[in-house]
């Protein structure tokens, strides 16, 4: 069965529901086996849309004509 794409806020939302369901300890070693690995391939699949959105977000600033230059996010700044 294939599931639907989550969006960030879904997979954490499911990722805590699954964090809270092993916490409890009750679910039997078959489902909480299953729960642990949807939970590695939601924490990866977050790690991947935040890898994308990082790479999106630019930092501008003025450059010596006075025009904006855009920079990678996180770039040292020279003043």
């Amino acid at each position: 069965m294939a599931q639907k794409k989550m969006s960030f806020e879904e997979s954490m939302e499911r990722l805590n529901v699954i964090v809270r369901t092993l916490e409890k300890g009750e679910a039997p070693l078959s489902e909480s086996l299953a729960l642990f690995e949807e939970g590695t391939a939601l924490i990866a699949s977050c790690g991947r849309l935040l890898d994308e959105a990082e790479q999106k977000i630019v930092k501008l600033r003025k450059g010596a004509d006075g025009a904006p230059v855009e920079e990678p996010f996180g770039a040292e700044d020279e003043t």
